[in-house]
């Protein structure tokens, strides 16, 4: 693993890394077969239910460090009309990460669906 890489699967932390939705939805993108840049921007909006829409500035600066923590690697190169069009798949690192984030979040959610199971609204107070 490369040394300059936040290990996302390390539980010894001092402070907690939790990665955020658009990390998130890059890697369960990437969690199937290669893709390029513009597979995984269409990706992350049919998984986000078109709530997450990446820029292209975004997406790329994105690639770009999540490449250098090593939890993706570029899988091919093509040319395409002239441009190089980079496809891009998980690591194995990046398959931790992703499953480690995944259960962290099934976990908050089963939290709060059982909290809400016996929960009531005070009564009388109205949003304002």
């Amino acid at each position: 693993m490369p040394q300059n890489v936040p290990d996302y699967i390390d539980h010894l932390y001092i402070v907690p890394v939790t990665m955020r939705e658009p990390t998130f939805l890059i890697l369960a993108a990437l969690a199937g077969p290669p893709l390029h840049g513009y597979g995984v921007m269409r990706q992350v909006v049919e998984l986000s239910g078109g709530r997450v829409k990446l820029s292209a500035g975004t997406l790329y600066a994105a690639l770009d460090r999540l490449t250098a923590e090593g939890l993706i690697a570029v899988d091919r190169e093509d040319a395409v009309d002239g441009r190089v069009r980079r496809y891009y798949g998980l690591t194995e690192h990046g398959g931790a990460a992703l499953r480690q984030e995944a259960a962290r979040l099934r976990h908050n959610s089963e939290v709060a669906v059982k909290r809400l199971a016996g929960w009531a609204p005070l009564p009388g107070l109205l949003p304002s």
